[in-house]
This record gives C-alpha cells, structure tokens and sequence, in this order.
C-alpha cells in the first residue's frame, strides 16, 4: 500500500493531501530511466575497458597463440633458408664447379614476386604486417626451393654423364705391367725398326711374351676386331664413346667379337707379333675425337706419382719402336 503525503495549510490551518499530477510522475520516470540508462552505459563502458569477459579472454588466448606460431614459423623459415643457402653454395661451389657447369646466378635464386599485391586479402588486419612478410617469405623460400631441386636434377644427369665418362676413359695400362719393364717405346718420334729413320710413332710399345694377356682399358663397345689395317695385324679397337677410341695392335688371337660391350680391366686379347712387327709386342693407340693422342695422359687409374713419373721417363726415351 503506497503511502499518502500531507502538507499544512496554513490559510486553513489544516492538513491537506498531497496530489501528484501525472505530468510530475512522467517527469521523475523519465529522470529515472535516463539516470539508470546513463549509469548502465557508464558501468558497461568502464568494466569493458577493465574487466575482460569470457569470450574476450578466448579471443585473447588464441591472438596469443597466433602470434607464438607465427613466431616459431618464422624461426623454422629462417632455419630452413639457411640450409637451403648453404646447398646452393655447395651447388654452385662444388658440384657445378666439379661437373664444369655454369654457376645459377644469385638473382635468380632470391627473385620475388612481382606485378600484382598476392597479398591484398591479407591487409588490413591487426597483424597484417606479420601475416604479409611470413607469407612473401614463404613464397621465395618455396621458389628457391624449386630452383634448387631443378639444379639439384641436373647434377645428378651431370653426375651419371660425369659417372659414364670416368669409366669410359682408357684410363689403365693395357698389360699388366706392376714392375714397369714392359714399357719399350712411347709416343713421338722415334727410330723405325725396319728402315732405321726418325718417323713419328703414334702409340705406345709394351714387350711381352706371345700369349701375354690385353686387357681393355675402359668401358666400351668393339668397333673392330681383324687385320685389316695396314701394319697393324689382328687388332682390336674399341669405342668408349666421348670420342674416345683405343686400339690394340700386333695381337696372337681375340677374346672379343665385334659390337660386343666390355668393362675397364676386361680379358679382349693376347699378345702377338703379327703384321708389322719386329717382335711380340703390344703396340697401343688412343685416338680423341679422330687424333692420335699420347695414351701416357690415361695412366691415372692404375698408377701412383712416383710410378706414372718412372713410367714417364721410360716413355719419353728417342729409342727404337718395335713396329
């Protein structure tokens, strides 16, 4: 029951009662509402700026940890570029340089990405700045990382080629020859055996006995294996390819048949002293690109320095050839 208010009147020294007029009481409800509207928007107000709600927490949480992954992105990119700088140092370095291939220029490694913003739908956000450069770092790191991995291909094709070309070349003595005494002439000018004047000898003379074995001196295929060469007798020449080619001349008989495929340090023939031939020899040529080359430049695979020298000074005699 609401309380009924009194005033005096002093005109007729009585009570009377006091009678609120609507306009009044619209009037007090309305300073009510507006004050409690005003002091609810100013508690919101104050405790969002202190006061953090659940939500806002959360979301707070997960920014936090937003930023601690970016981070370690970041980390793990700069980890992985230096690796990656290191292998294309090496690439460039070693493997190019061993393989004799053009180093890739730095600025196509590190070239970015021009024309357009790739990252426009990225903008405009708190951490935009962070979220832009993880990304465009990430996008160069892949590139180089696909550079690398072509260049890393090409070597391994320059590696087999480089594999192919080491075994191919005629790189071992055609005859065993461990004590060096076999070496009886070399490459260049020397006497002939049949008409005692300087003429130019093309290969290199290994004394044997007849039946002696001829081993093959690198990968290759048999081109020919007959006597149809003048002075040469029963003689064998094998293909290593790279325009490498060797030949075995003077021999007894033929392990090897034409077009046949035979490895480094194979059995292909025996010693003999056929077709011009003072004595059982083995007379060896290796012919580059179609020239008669020094066989001594070959010696690497079998010989140590001190041997190769011993053998060098053997060879290098103006003694008489024996064909």
């Amino acid at each position: 029951m609401s309380k009924v208010k009194y005033y005096y009147d002093s005109d007729s020294l009585s009570y009377r009662k006091i009678e609120r007029r609507k306009r009044t009481t619209f009037k007090y409800a309305f300073m009510f509402i507006l004050a409690s509207a005003l002091f609810g928007f100013l508690f919101v107000f104050i405790a969002s700026q202190y006061v953090e709600s659940p939500k806002e927490r959360s979301l707070a949480r997960e920014l936090h940890n937003m930023q601690l992954q970016y981070e370690l992105l970041n980390k793990k990119m700069n980890e992985a570029e230096n690796v990656l700088a290191n292998v294309a140092d090496r690439d460039n370095n070693i493997y190019r340089v061993y393989f004799e291939a053009n180093p890739i220029p730095e600025a196509q490694r590190r070239a970015g990405f021009g024309g357009i913003n790739r990252y426009k739908n990225l903008e405009g956000f708190d951490n935009s700045k962070l979220i832009v450069e993880s990304n465009k770092r990430l996008d160069i790191l892949q590139k180089q990382i696909v550079v690398q991995s072509k260049s890393l291909d090409e070597i391994a094709v320059l590696a087999k080629e480089k594999e192919k070309l080491l075994a191919a070349i005629p790189a071992i003595q055609p005859v065993n020859n461990k004590d060096l005494k076999r070496m009886a002439s070399g490459y260049g000018m020397r006497s002939d055996p049949f008409t005692k004047a300087r003429k130019m000898h093309w290969g290199m003379d290994f004394t044997a006995p007849r039946g002696t074995p001829v081993y093959a001196s690198g990968d290759g295929i048999v081109v020919r294996a007959d006597s149809g060469s003048t002075g040469y007798g029963n003689h064998i020449r094998i293909d290593h390819g790279f325009g490498y080619i060797s030949l075995y001349a003077h021999l007894y008989k033929y392990n090897v048949r034409k077009n046949q495929k035979v490895k480094r340090g194979d059995l292909i023939g025996f010693v003999g002293s056929t077709g011009r031939s003072e004595a059982p020899h083995l007379h060896y040529e290796i012919f580059k690109d179609g020239d008669r080359i020094n066989p001594m430049n070959f010696y690497y695979g079998s010989l140590t320095a001190e041997e190769y020298s011993k053998l060098l000074e053997h060879a290098s005699l103006e003694n008489q050839s024996l064909d």
